[in-house]
């Protein structure tokens, strides 16, 4: 079964990378939405920093192919956390 890859595994692995091939745009979504559920289920597996910084670098990818920048993500983010709030007081709904 493959996976999407980032772009210098082929390079770092050489002879051992196997076959790849570019995706087209409906085939390369589709492949960041199923990595970005990996990520997110490595990171829940682990608690590891680093599975974050995948799912960042799949969720600006995404961005990406809607034409928003990493900034322009960024800026959105704050925005939504300016109007709505963070986690930061760590609060939960218990649905009452």
């Amino acid at each position: 079964m493959g996976k999407l890859i980032r772009d210098r595994i082929p390079e770092l692995l050489g002879d051992q990378a196997g076959t790849h091939r570019q995706l087209q745009d409906e085939e390369f979504e589709a492949a960041l939405r199923e990595k970005l559920q990996e990520e997110v289920q490595e990171y829940l597996k682990s608690g590891e920093v680093m599975e974050l910084a995948d799912i960042l670098e799949v969720v600006y990818a995404l961005g990406k192919l809607d034409g928003v920048t990493e900034s322009q993500l960024d800026y959105f983010r704050a925005e939504k956390a300016r109007d709505r709030g963070t986690f930061e007081e760590k609060l939960y709904w218990d649905g009452d």
